[in-house]
Order: C-alpha cells, then structure tokens, then sequence
C-alpha cells in the first residue's frame, strides 16, 4: 500500500465527520446523501480501488485512441536525461533525473571549450563534452526520422491515422520524436509516467494524445499493444529495459504480430551490449539476431521502417481490402480499435468469471 492509500480509506468520507447526537426523543437528525462510488476520491484512491485505477489506464486511452481515429503507431525510445539547450552549438544539459525537469550538479555537466582550454575541467567532465556532441547528433537524427516517417504516413489512404510517432513523453530523444512528428504536421502520442520527482510533458505532443500514466505496466502494454515497429536511439536503464521487453515478447512469440525493431547507432549500441556472446554460449538462438537491425542515419532508418511496415501491413492490406471490397465486406482498417474486446481478454477468463 503506497502512501497515498494510506491516507486514504473507502469510509474517509464519513469518518471525518463528527459523530450524530441523538436527541432526547430517540430520533436522529436527516442524513446526507452518500457520494456515488465513482465520484468517492477516497475510496478511488485506496488499496481497494487499484483495480478501478488500473483499468481506467486501459479504458482511458483506448478511448482518446478511438477519437482520435490511431490506428497503429511506431515507437521511440531513446534517452531523457540529455536535452539541447542551443541547437547551433549542440550543448547539452545533463539533467538530475530521467524525465526531471532539474539539472544535475555542474560537476556532472559536460565541460565546456573553455574549461578544456584552462585544464579546469575534470576527466568526467571531458568524457561527457565529447558524449554532449554526439548525443546532440542522436536528437537531430531522431527528429529527421520521425519527420521523414509522418509525411510518409500522412500519404498512405486511410480514413485512419496510420504508424503515428509515439515516445514517453519526455525530454531528450522523446522530444525529439515528437518534435519531428509535429513539425511534419501530423499527430503524435506522449505516453508520460508519475515519478517521484517533478517532469512535464515536451510540448511538441498533439494535447488530446498527451497521457499521464501511475502504473509503469499499463504504459508498456499501450507502447507494446499499438506498435508496427519500435525505433530503439541511444539510452540508458529504461530504453534498454523497453528494447529487450519488446525483442523478448517477439521471440516468445507472444506478440501475434510482425514489428520492425530498428537499433539505431550501432557505434553506440554495440559499446553497450554484445549479443553475439550470447549466442556463443547458446543463451539465444543466432536466428534471434534477425529480429533486429541496425541503422547508423536518418534515411537508413525510414527506407528499413517503411519496407518493413510496407511488407508486413501495407501490401496485405491492400489485398485484404480489394477482396472485401468485391465482396461488400468491411474491411479491418474500417473497424474500431480493438472492437470486440472484453473483459476476459484483459484481466484473464478466471479473474472475469468471479467478477460476474
């Protein structure tokens, strides 16, 4: 039970108030009306409304989803803890948290030419200079992309928003995609998190796709549930824990669907991990490897993902379409998003059939 659950019980509402006295005659006094259950912020934000509170973070968004007519997006990843303060000499500002809005300390900062020139600067302060450079180049490119990916999109006929440009919502990378996405004038989704520290959204998100998440699991299954392809740049813990969450569902097959998983810059990346040991040691399989690719420039990126999303949705849905159109049927692009869900299919046939 979290702090906030603490405070708060399903009968908080009553027991603030002072007891009745009942007077000589045995009768009390009129009694108020109790709230409605779903207007009672007590009991919605005690341990016994968490299930209430998790599957409005399914209902929510699947409901701005269908208004705003998504029909499937492609996903970014990629750090937030670096952001361009001038894009024209590429500094950059290390920030205290992922996704906070603090910097972090000076002496964390990347040194600048004239704390080199003095020799003021210390060696982590170097390191990070050369890495300011680098990373700024990651933003751009990560902005490129999702610009050349949008006005890609916004040519395919469909009466529905098809691979929109999706991130965490944040600074750094995620900025960067939305930026790109914006600036091409298409919609683009921020699926942000509560932290314990204060973060705000980029502003370059569409306000009706801007989403605010508590639990960090119901945001993974709307990056994981939407996704034609994911497009891993540069980062740290949670970009990896993404990359390797989405590699690990296509390998167990648990995704029914094909995504287009592009790795992007490949200097980097391969700094951090070496998958081919894990093949060496059979911990995977080699064919596992093929699940991904890498992609070292913007245009690399968008010809892999527009081939990869082409083959894997595009040319069946123009033949899927062509045969119910003969046929008089509607087409999938035509239906709802996730028309005909139930409540087995979220909280599982056990967990439905008691509930009934």
């Amino acid at each position: 039970m979290n702090d906030k659950e603490k405070q708060a019980s399903p009968t908080a509402a009553f027991e603030a108030k002072p007891r009745a006295v009942i007077p000589g005659n045995g009768a009390p006094p009129p009694l108020e009306r109790a709230p409605l259950a779903y207007e009672n912020s007590a009991f919605l934000n005690s341990a016994d409304g968490r299930i209430i509170r998790i599957v409005s973070e399914f209902l929510e968004p699947l409901s701005r989803f269908r208004h705003e007519q998504i029909q499937d997006t492609v996903v970014f990843f990629g750090s937030a803890r670096f952001r361009g303060r001038e894009e024209a000499d590429h500094a950059l500002e290390l920030l205290e948290n992922t996704g906070s809005t603090q910097a972090a300390p000076s002496e964390e900062q990347p040194a600048k030419a004239r704390e080199i020139a003095a020799g003021s600067a210390t060696e982590l302060q170097r390191k990070r200079a050369v890495a300011a450079v680098e990373m700024a180049r990651y933003y751009e490119d990560a902005r490129r992309l999702a610009q050349l990916l949008t006005q890609w999109a916004k040519t395919i006929p469909s009466r529905k928003h098809r691979f929109v440009v999706t991130s965490g919502g944040g600074p750094g990378i995620m900025e960067a995609a939305n930026r790109g996405a914006y600036e091409a004038g298409g919609k683009t989704i921020g699926m942000n998190i509560a932290l314990p520290f204060e973060q705000r959204p980029n502003p370059y998100i569409t306000p009706s796709l801007n989403l605010e998440f508590h639990y960090f699991f119901m945001r993974k299954l709307w990056f994981a549930y939407l996704a034609k392809a994911l497009v891993v740049f540069p980062g740290g813990f949670g970009t990896l824990d993404e990359m390797f969450e989405i590699l690990t569902l296509t390998q167990t097959q648990k995704m029914t669907k094909k995504i287009t998983v592009l790795i992007y810059g490949s200097e980097y990346w391969k700094k951090v991990f070496n998958l081919d040991v894990l093949v060496d040691n059979g911990a995977i399989s080699p064919k596992d490897l093929d699940l991904f690719r890498f992609a070292d420039s913007p245009e690399q990126a968008f010809e892999l993902l527009r081939q990869g999303l082409t083959e894997n949705y595009l040319a069946g849905e123009s033949a899927t379409a062509a045969s119910t159109h003969a046929e008089g049927k509607k087409s999938v692009a035509d239906e709802d998003l996730m028309a005909g869900w139930s409540m087995d299919d979220f909280l599982g046939s056990d967990f439905a059939a008691s509930a009934k």
